[in-house]
């Protein structure tokens, strides 16, 4: 579990990534379909390249009543989650954790419940969003474009 903080949302060098910001929670009904498809895209594209980064929050209808340890716990033991669960956070409102805030004011895209997903270049720009009911195949190819993308880059400074 790592606090917001120790990943920037901008990258240089051979760590930069392409990664996809999400909030999430665990009792909700899209929780199931959006956590198989999320780790479905992490292990497609990353890890070298890309990563799901997920943000517990309970700002949604109390959706994530539990602390953050537990939140990590729950994804991993019910869908497998390898990517990086951060420590719960407010995403909205004067408490709005700083990195959410940038997504918002970037997209000019409020989340308005559970799993809304932002897609950040390497570069830390925010370059798409999608509302937490769109399919991954509506995410996929945006990833994969990034991602491609950033792959010829990197070999041309080589």
């Amino acid at each position: 579990m790592e606090p917001l903080t120790t990943y920037p949302l901008k990258c240089s060098g051979p760590k930069a990534k392409v990664s996809l910001v999400v909030n999430v929670a665990s009792d909700c009904k899209l929780t199931d379909r959006n956590y198989l498809a999320l780790q479905e895209l992490h292990k497609e594209f990353g890890p070298f390249h890309f990563s799901v980064l997920a943000f517990p929050c309970n700002q949604f209808g109390d959706s994530e009543p539990r602390p953050s340890k537990e939140v990590e716990s729950f994804a991993r033991n019910n869908y497998g989650v390898t990517f990086p669960i951060f420590h719960k956070i407010k995403i909205l409102g004067s408490e709005a954790e700083p990195a959410f805030r940038f997504l918002v004011d970037s997209s000019k895209k409020e989340p308005r419940w559970n799993f809304w997903k932002y897609l950040v270049n390497p570069e830390g720009q925010v370059v798409k969003f999608w509302r937490p009911e769109e399919p991954i195949e509506a995410i996929r190819p945006d990833i994969a474009a990034l991602v491609r993308q950033m792959i010829i880059k990197k070999k041309e400074d080589l």
